[in-house]
């Protein structure tokens, strides 16, 4: 088995085709434990490349209100 760093975006995208391909591995086999081990490159690649950052979970609610065209109450039964 021949794991590689994850170093630049083309070798973050052919790991991510591999680990699409391999997705019903079973544990414990030699696909799944390639599987982890992929999984976890793209992790940190990702970590180290993709941060994003939570958003406030008040701000979040009232986003997908509005997304929805919902309002809120302003009485309560």
């Amino acid at each position: 088995m021949e794991i590689k760093p994850i170093r630049i975006k083309a070798d973050y995208r052919a790991a991510l085709k591999e680990i699409e391909t391999l997705m019903r591995a079973r544990a414990g086999t030699p696909e799944g434990e390639r599987l982890d081990v992929l999984v976890t490159l793209v992790e940190a690649y990702e970590k180290k490349h993709y941060h994003f950052d939570l958003p406030d979970p008040v701000e979040a609610i009232k986003f997908r209100m509005e997304q929805m065209a919902l309002a809120p109450r302003t009485w309560f039964r």
